[in-house]
Order: C-alpha cells, then sequence, then structure tokens
C-alpha cells in the first residue's frame, strides 16, 4: 500500500482513464483512423503511467523536508520506505516506461518517437531535483508534463496514419486532442499556482522561489482571478461555438464545467485562508476531471 501512495494510483489511474476516454471515446467514436492496436495502445498507456509513476516517486524523494513541513501526514520516503528503495524503485519504473516507448516507437516505424520518452523521464527528474524551487519555470514544465500524457495519444494514435487522401481530416482530428491538451495544462497550471499559495510558508522556510514567494500571496491571487476571468470566457466562446445546438452538451458545459470554474474565479477573489486555498485545489482536480469526461460528448457533437 506504501508503494501505491508513492506512485500517487489515483493519478495513474486518471492518467489511464483519459488516455483511453481519447482513444476510445474520442478517435474511434468520430471515426478517426488510427495508428495503434489494442495491444499497441496499452504498451503506450504502460509506459506513460511508468514514467508518471518515476515522477511522483523522484518528486516525493526530492520533497521530503517539503512535505515533512507542508503535508507531514504524505510523507513516506524514509518513514515507511528507504530512500535508497525509493531510488531504485525509481530507476526500474523509469527504465520499463522508456523501454516500452522505444519498443512502442520501433513497432510502428517512427523511431524518432522514441525520444520523446527520453525527454519526460529527464524532464521529471530535472523538475523534482531543481527546476520545482525556481520561479515558474518548474510550474510551467509540470503542467506540460502532464499534459503530454493527453497529446502523446494523438501524437501516436493520428499522425502515422496521415495520408495525401485524410490529412486535412487528421489534422482535424488532432486539433480535438489538442483543446484537451490546452485545457489540462491551463487547469494544471493554476492548480500548481494555488498550491503553491496553500503551501507558502512552508516553502519560503525551505528557500524556494515559487511565484507567491516571489510576488506576495496577494499579487499572485489577483493573477489568478485575471487567468481565471480570461479562461471563463475562452471557456464560454467554446461552448457556444461547439455545443450550442446540441442541448445536453451546452448544459454539460454550461452548468458543470462553466458553472464550476465561475464558482472557482470568484471563490479565488475572496480566499484568505491555508484550508480555503486548499478547497479550491480540489475543486480545480474535479473541474479536470469533468473536462476530460466532456469527451463522452464527442459523438453527438461531431
Amino acid at each position: 500500500m506504501a508503494l501505491l501512495n508513492l506512485i500517487r494510483w489515483k493519478n495513474l489511474l486518471f492518467i489511464t482513464g483519459a488516455q483511453y476516454l481519447i482513444k476510445y471515446g474520442l478517435l474511434i467514436s468520430i471515426n478517426a483512423k488510427t495508428t495503434l492496436s489494442n495491444l499497441e495502445f496499452i504498451i503506450l498507456v504502460l509506459s506513460t503511467i511508468c514514467l508518471a509513476a518515476a515522477g511522483h516517486i523522484i518528486n516525493a524523494i526530492y520533497d521530503t523536508e517539503t512535505d515533512a513541513t507542508n503535508n507531514p501526514q504524505r510523507v513516506i520516503i524514509s518513514k515507511i520506505i528507504p530512500e535508497q528503495t525509493a531510488y531504485t524503485y525509481f530507476i526500474v519504473f523509469s527504465v520499463v516506461g522508456v523501454g516500452l516507448g522505444f519498443l512502442l516507437s520501433h513497432k510502428i516505424d517512427k523511431s524518432a518517437f522514441s525520444g520523446l520518452f527520453v525527454m519526460i523521464s529527464i524532464s521529471l527528474y530535472v523538475y523534482a531535483s531543481y527546476l520545482k524551487q525556481t520561479f515558474l519555470v518548474g510550474t510551467i514544465l509540470i503542467s506540460t508534463l502532464v499534459c503530454m500524457s493527453i497529446l502523446i495519444v494523438g501524437l501516436f494514435e493520428l499522425l502515422p496514419a496521415i495520408t495525401l487522401n485524410n490529412q486535412q481530416l487528421q489534422l482535424e482530428r488532432f486539433k480535438l486532442v489538442l483543446h484537451y491538451t490546452y485545457f489540462v495544462f491551463i487547469i494544471n497550471f493554476l492548480r500548481e499556482v494555488v498550491k503553491d499559495i496553500h503551501n507558502i510558508n512552508g516553502n519560503y522556510n525551505l528557500g524556494m522561489k515559487t511565484l507567491p514567494i516571489v510576488i506576495g500571496r496577494n499579487r499572485t491571487t489577483k493573477i489568478v482571478f485575471v487567468l481565471s476571468i480570461v479562461f471563463l470566457l475562452i471557456l464560454i466562446y467554446y461552448s457556444a461555438v461547439f455545443t450550442i445546438k446540441h442541448p445536453i452538451a451546452l448544459g454539460y458545459f454550461v452548468f458543470l464545467i462553466i458553472g464550476s470554474f465561475l464558482y472557482f474565479t470568484i471563490k479565488i477573489l475572496y480566499a484568505e485562508t491555508k484550508k480555503e486555498f486548499q478547497l479550491l485545489s480540489k475543486l480545480l482536480k474535479a473541474i479536470l476531471l469533468i473536462g476530460i469526461l466532456s469527451i463522452l460528448l464527442y459523438p453527438i457533437l461531431d
């Protein structure tokens, strides 16, 4: 159970579900030309979650002191799992993840794609060991890596299947995947900043240079509010363009996604306590899940 908590099994379950929704709930349901067989897709999923698990482990190793201050109940390294054992787990998951990525890339005759898995593995290590403590760079990098779990499905499924006859249609399908990639990036970026506000005192004592520490909590909160307004307008525009003729989809977007995000936007402006920021972080996680589940609506939108 300690290992499952260390690799954040709930996050891995979310990644797995999101990738299956992209392939079978979106691409297959709208008759996009896909590349991977069912077995090859399982290899892609396993590679992704192995790399994600490795990222969670190395992050926990370097966050032991931070978590002891901000979230003592989450500390696993040294308290339950020895640090050397955790490093072994990190190496094993990284090697398996990259190895499966190489296997899949060569299997579909796209050897260049294998470099993507190496890049992700290295980026996760660099983020945990150094960039997480830097001003904004770490936040942008981890948000990019999170949304890569969505984008990678589009890269492997759609791009190798492009021909002269279906090029335009395949690119249109790829744009749909990009829409979800942008959504995941923005929500995760906002959540990382809210978590930094929530952990500001502990992070400051540990010498970190997060956005709230550099410019102050109040200014950071206002920046999150402004970004939320901008994203809210984008969501409203997207809903008006793609769902206005479909009552079920329109209701889902307006009440569940836009409504929830509007509530977050209002609450972030007045949040002051650690508990309030913690709840807002959880709300963003729920919005991320609701947004991903909207993939199931695309068969009636296409």
